[in-house]
């Protein structure tokens, strides 16, 4: 049998990348084939040249070629990674988690705020940034609107170190501002002061760090995934035909190929509204079980459902969010979301592998 480059493709369309279904042919791992008589080499890119699976694939490689051709081959195969290891971003955060909504008014800040304090209700050490940089509202949500975090000298850099509050570590650029005016960046500046935010927080240890965006899809989304490896994404939506649609455009930015950002469900908020005096009475103002159809129909994990109840909205108000609270109605529901959230993650970074930040291409 004549052996041709397409033989050595064939013979490695057999290997999948570790942790994936996609074959490192499909992923154009495979490059510069060369067969002179009876030697065969060619180059395996790696993302990085200091991926666990090097050695792994290596000899995976070497296995399927000698088990399809025979060992009268001399065979040379040469790792290379796209680029060096570069320092982690935040070594010290496991699980960073987008927390999204395709419109504005869905209740999206109101659910981070919550979600991140159940977390740390459940042991977990959290941080939350407030990413909506033109309406920021974690501060007044913890009852920190008038606090500035300090700075701490950290091997000659300055470091912004977060509020703590509930178990939660915050920032937020409404600390660095006056919260009677409003904040008019352009983009890049806006861009900038949110790495700022990021790069130099010192975070410590976490094991998950939240990030509340703004609504819809904008440069301070893009911001995010190329300063960070974000985890995985969470989308907030309410019941309603006019959230829905929204989200679909949310989930497909989070899907897209130049993204690539897992997400983990969707979060279906305002589901219902239950007076406190009638705790069994729900009433479906905005429509029943949109966000939970959606789910199905996208193939997406569904989180669980958040009520309209009016503790919610003045935890939101008072500064202390409901979650905080014990064995109410309000609490329990974040705390089994909390639960809902964490399975997600954990099956995530069982079945795929770390997300890499977006780099976007030049040319």
């Amino acid at each position: 049998m004549a052996v041709i480059p397409k033989t050595i493709l064939d013979i490695l369309r057999k290997v999948n990348f570790p942790g994936t279904t996609d074959t490192i042919v499909d992923l154009e791992m495979v490059q510069e084939i060369r067969i002179a008589g009876s030697r065969i080499s060619f180059t395996l890119v790696f993302g990085r040249d200091t991926d666990p699976n090097i050695q792994a694939l290596l000899a995976t490689c070497a296995s399927e070629i000698e088990q399809a051709l025979g060992t009268d081959y001399d065979l040379l195969i040469t790792p290379k990674g796209k680029h060096r290891m570069e320092a982690p971003v935040l070594p010290g955060v496991k699980n960073i988690i987008a927390i999204a909504s395709g419109k504005g008014g869905v209740g999206k800040s109101t659910v981070a705020v919550n979600l991140a304090v159940a977390l740390a209700r459940s042991g977990a050490k959290v941080g939350l940034i407030d990413a909506d940089i033109f309406g920021p509202s974690i501060p007044k949500m913890f009852g920190e609107e008038n606090s500035q975090p300090l700075m701490e000298s950290v091997e000659g850099r300055d470091m912004i170190i977060p509020i703590e509050k509930f178990g939660v570590k915050i920032l937020s650029i409404g600390f660095f501002g006056n919260k009677d005016n409003a904040l008019i960046w352009r983009g890049p500046v806006a861009s900038n002061a949110l790495k700022q935010l990021i790069m130099q927080g010192q975070w410590g240890d976490l094991d998950y760090l939240l990030i509340d965006l703004p609504p819809g899809t904008s440069d301070i989304h893009l911001t995010i995934v190329q300063t960070l490896p974000v985890t995985g994404s969470v989308i907030v939506t309410t019941p309603q035909d006019v959230a829905l649609a929204d989200v679909i455009k949310g989930v497909s930015m989070f899907r897209s190929k130049s993204i690539e950002v897992p997400v983990l469900g969707i979060i279906e908020n305002m589901s219902w509204f239950t007076p406190e005096e009638l705790p069994d009475n729900k009433y479906y103002i905005f429509g029943k079980d949109g966000g939970k159809d959606l789910a199905r129909d996208l193939d997406i994990p569904f989180l669980g459902q958040i009520p309209i109840v009016m503790s919610i909205r003045e935890g939101g108000d008072q500064g202390i969010p409901v979650a905080w609270h014990d064995h109410t109605t309000s609490a329990l529901a974040f705390m089994a979301l909390a639960e809902q959230v964490i399975q997600q993650l954990e099956y995530r970074n069982e079945n795929l592998r770390p997300t890499e930040r977006v780099r976007i291409k030049k040319g």
